[in-house]
C-alpha cells in the first residue's frame, strides 16, 4: 500500500473531536493535519479540503463507541475506509505514552504499511437486528440482577422458600401470598423488588416478541432458520450468532471462525516446549457466551426431539444431516472428555468451539440475498 497517489488518513475518533494525521509515500514523514469537531459538518469540510489535494483518500479509525456512521458517510462519498480492530494494532512494548496525536499518526503509519486489520462492518439492517438482540441481553441481565436483589432481601430477614426451584409458578404464588415482612416499611421494599422483577420479565417478553417479528423480515432469516436445526439453538441463540457475525460463510474455514470467537486455546510454545492455556477470549463475547450456553444441551444422548423435528421440517436434507452429525459428534465428545476427568466447564467450552464449526457448515449450505 505504497502507491504514490494515495493519501492515508489516520483518525483518532472521539465524541466531540477527531484528530487527523496524514501519510503519503513510503519514505515521507507522517504529518499531523489537526483536530476537527466530531460533527458531520466538520468532517464534510475537512473531506473537501483533503479531496482538493488531488489524491486518492484512504481513511481508517479504530472501532469504538462512536459506531460505524463515520465509515458509512465516507464510503457514501466514494472513499475507501477501514474500521480497524484496536486489539490487533501493533504496539511497541516500551511505548508508554498515549495521546490523540500519537494515536492518529500511528494509525496513518500502520495503514500505509499494511499492518492493520479491518473489522466486519454490518449493514444498517443487520445492525438494527443486532441492537435488538443486545437490548434483549441487557434486559436479561437487568432481570437477573433484580431477582438477586429480591432473594438477598428475603435472606437477610430469614424468609426462605421451601420449594425446589425458584421463579416457577409455585414460587411466584409464594411471593404473592405467603411473604410477610416484619414492618410496613420493609413490606413496601419487598413489593418494589417484586415489581422490578415483574417489569423485567414483561420487558423480556416484549423484546422476544419483537425479535420474532423483525427477524422474519430480515435478509439473513434463512440462515437463522437453518441454524435452529441444531440442538440447543433456538431463535435467541441463532439471532445472536447471525446478528453479531453476519454471514458466517464470509469466514474461509471453521478454524478461522473459532479463532475469531476466542474459543481456541492460547499457546506459548518455544523450541521443543509446547504450552497451551485457556481460551483466548478474543473477538465477540456475546456470541461466545451464547454458544457456551447452547453447548450444555449436548451433555445428553443424541436424540431428535419433537421440537427439533418441527424446526427442521422445511429444511433441506443436507442441513438436517449436518445437525444430526453435530448431535452425534458433540454428545460423544462430551462423554469422552468426562471419562478422561475433564472439568464440566472445560468440556462445554470445547463443545461450543466445535458447535461453531457446525454452524459454519450449515451457513455455507444457505444462499442469502446480498
Amino acid at each position: 500500500m505504497t502507491h504514490p497517489n494515495i493519501l492515508f488518513v489516520g483518525m483518532d475518533v472521539h465524541k466531540e473531536s477527531i484528530e487527523i494525521a496524514l501519510a503519503e509515500g513510503a519514505n515521507q514523514e507522517v504529518r499531523r493535519y489537526g483536530k476537527i469537531g466530531g460533527t458531520r459538518d466538520a468532517m464534510r469540510k475537512t473531506l473537501a479540503k483533503l479531496a482538493s489535494l488531488g489524491k486518492t483518500l484512504h481513511f481508517c479509525y479504530e472501532a469504538g463507541p462512536c459506531g460505524y456512521e463515520l465509515y458509512r458517510y465516507l464510503v457514501s462519498e466514494g472513499h475507501d475506509c477501514w474500521v480497524v480492530a484496536p486489539s490487533l494494532i501493533p504496539k511497541k512494548p516500551g511505548d508508554k505514552v498515549k495521546t490523540d496525536k500519537r494515536d492518529a499518526r500511528q494509525l496513518a503509519r500502520l495503514f500505509r504499511a499494511g499492518e492493520l486489520t479491518p473489522v466486519y462492518v454490518p449493514d444498517r439492517e443487520d445492525e438494527a437486528i443486532r441492537d435488538l438482540s443486545r437490548a434483549r441481553e441487557d434486559a436479561m441481565l437487568v432481570q437477573k440482577a433484580a431477582r438477586q436483589r429480591l432473594k438477598s432481601f428475603l435472606l437477610r430477614h430469614d424468609i426462605r422458600y421451601q420449594g425446589k426451584t425458584a421463579w416457577t409458578e409455585a414460587h411466584l404464588r409464594w411471593l404473592a401470598d405467603d411473604v410477610h415482612c416484619p414492618s410496613p416499611a420493609q413490606q413496601i421494599v419487598f413489593q418494589e423488588y417484586v415489581n422490578t422483577v415483574t417489569e423485567g420479565q414483561q420487558r423480556l417478553i416484549r423484546l422476544n416478541e419483537q425479535i420474532e417479528v423483525f427477524v422474519k423480515q430480515w435478509r439473513l432469516y434463512p440462515v437463522v432458520e437453518a441454524l435452529m436445526s441444531l440442538r440447543g439453538v433456538r431463535m435467541v441463540v441463532a439471532v445472536t450468532v447471525v446478528s453479531e457475525l453476519g454471514d458466517l460463510s464470509r469466514f474461509d474455514n471453521p478454524k478461522q471462525l473459532m479463532s475469531f470467537l476466542g474459543l481456541t486455546p492460547s499457546e506459548y510454545s518455544s523450541g521443543s516446549r509446547q504450552r497451551r492455556g485457556r481460551i483466548t477470549k478474543t473477538g465477540n463475547g456475546h456470541v461466545r457466551r451464547i454458544l457456551i450456553e447452547a453447548a450444555w444441551c449436548y451433555r445428553y444422548p443424541a436424540k431428535v426431539s419433537p421440537q427439533i423435528q418441527k424446526r427442521q421440517q422445511d429444511l433441506p436434507l443436507a442441513i438436517r444431516d449436518i445437525a444430526w452429525r453435530a448431535q452425534l459428534r458433540l454428545s460423544q465428545r462430551y462423554l469422552h472428555m468426562q471419562r478422561k476427568g475433564k472439568p464440566h466447564n472445560v468440556t462445554v467450552v470445547a463443545l461450543a468451539r466445535e458447535l461453531s464449526g457446525f454452524m459454519w457448515a450449515i451457513a455455507n449450505e444457505v444462499k442469502c440475498p446480498r
